[in-house]
């Protein structure tokens, strides 16, 4: 198992009540797993449900998050939807 960082921005941040939370996985999917073990509440799952992840600064786009591995210093950024412009 890889340490892996995941970062909350936002909605995120606010629905986990904490900025960030060290996790230990494989892939992108157990990571997201952890979190919501960590955070099994409603509202941190709505929110997650619809933010797009950034890894390393890249986009994971629509690749299956069981296919998208993580190594130890990985940094997950999880990004809710922004309102405004």
């Amino acid at each position: 198992m890889a340490k892996c960082t995941i970062r909350y921005w936002a909605a995120a941040k606010d629905a986990a009540g904490i900025a960030e939370d060290a996790v230990d996985a494989r892939t992108l999917e157990q990571a997201l797993d952890a979190a919501r073990r960590l955070h099994p509440d409603d509202r941190f799952l709505r929110v997650l449900g619809v933010s797009s992840f950034l890894i390393g600064e890249r986009p994971v786009g629509r690749r299956p998050h069981g296919d998208i591995p993580v190594t130890d210093g990985t940094v997950i950024e999880v990004l809710p939807p922004f309102a405004g412009g």
